[in-house]
């Protein structure tokens, strides 16, 4: 049908556009939010623009379900505005032929949007990170006096550093024997990684508990074999709802296997699943707007209110998730909730719109 060409090439246009114009303006606040950083450990400002350009694949990710409600909604309400809904509608188009129509113009964004979670984004906030933090300092994982704690059956490993290279600085390893009591300390100055599983600590002291008796050794290099691998640590550059599905299944692996909490990477994952199909249920909110008949503000009118709406759906998101966590509620639960709720309202905005 010819209408459905057109108003998905409307809608999409729109949509487009929306996120061009929301991408400067986030990239402008970032900008200006990385320069207070300028001077710290030689950060510059090409290295800003470069930290700046490399999230932005993030920005996408987070925003496309309010940039295609706003852009769904301004290409409806423009429709509407010159008539064209009231002529579909009378040529016999209902309201689920055009929800349709909004659907299959969905079903590509929103293979996009997954596409782009599952393999740009996490590779692109990581390089950032590893960026930003290596021009400042040279090192990744920083910030805490204690440095990183990671643990492995057994063993806690405290880590001060990591190079972009995955190389360790500063390893303490403390290993227990099966009645948890201490077994020996182990302090490396640098530790490299060997596949499969296996550190190879340089420059190491030992510390032995034998009883009543402390004994020091040290040694110029020992092997340490661990699950605690570099890409286990690397996640903890990336912020969960920014790793991709793979990402968060491998640690949420390792979390369980040390008897560590995992809720908040489940949570991740089922939002993963969700996220990208909110596109589909902001398509469906906007569509009811295109039945109004507002003669002050028109347009702009509507696309404030798609702003609050986006708005609302973007703080839900993030309280639901966070209170999921802390109660224990089921993480499909917790992740589904927001885009049920919104759905809910889809529908009902609908079949009001319908009945006038």
């Amino acid at each position: 049908m010819i209408y459905r060409k057109y108003v998905g090439r409307e809608v999409l246009l729109a949509t487009l556009l929306i996120l061009g114009a929301f991408m400067v303006l986030f990239a402008f606040f970032d900008l200006m939010g990385e320069l207070g950083k300028l001077g710290e450990g030689g950060y510059k400002l090409h290295e800003a623009i470069v930290y700046v350009a490399l999230i932005q694949p993030g920005r996408i990710y987070e925003l496309m379900p309010i940039c295609v409600l706003i852009g769904t909604l301004y290409a409806l309400s423009n429709l509407a505005r010159h008539s064209e809904i009231n002529v579909l509608r009378v040529s016999g188009v209902s309201s689920t032929e055009l929800l349709t129509t909004l659907m299959r113009v969905g079903f590509w964004l929103v293979l996009t949007t997954f596409v782009l979670g599952e393999f740009i984004v996490a590779p692109a906030e990581q390089k950032a990170q590893e960026w930003r933090v290596k021009a400042m300092s040279g090192t990744i994982t920083q910030g805490l006096q204690s440095g990183v704690w990671v643990k492995d059956d057994k063993t806690f490993a405290n880590i001060n550093a990591l190079r972009p290279d995955g190389r360790l600085e500063s390893v303490r390893i403390y290993q227990f024997r099966k009645d948890m009591t201490l077994d020996r300390v182990s302090y490396a100055k640098t530790a490299t990684f060997q596949a499969p599983d296996t550190w190879m600590l340089n420059d190491v002291t030992e510390t032995l508990l034998e009883g009543q008796r402390v004994r020091q050794v040290q040694l110029p290099s020992k092997a340490w074999q661990s699950a605690i691998t570099p890409d286990v640590l690397q996640v903890l550059l990336v912020r969960p709802h920014l790793m991709s599905i793979y990402e968060l299944y491998t640690y949420i692996q390792h979390l369980k296997r040390n008897g560590l909490g995992s809720d908040t990477y489940v949570i991740a994952i089922w939002k993963k699943v969700f996220y990208p199909l909110s596109i589909l249920v902001m398509m469906a909110l906007a569509l009811p707007f295109a039945y109004r008949h507002d003669r002050v503000g028109g347009v702009s009118l509507r696309i404030f209110a798609g702003v609050m709406i986006g708005a609302l759906f973007y703080m839900l998101n993030g309280l639901v998730s966070s209170l999921g966590a802390i109660n224990n509620w089921s993480p499909f639960v917790t992740a589904a909730m927001p885009m049920i709720l919104f759905m809910g309202a889809a529908i009902t905005l609908l079949k009001r719109a319908e009945k006038r």
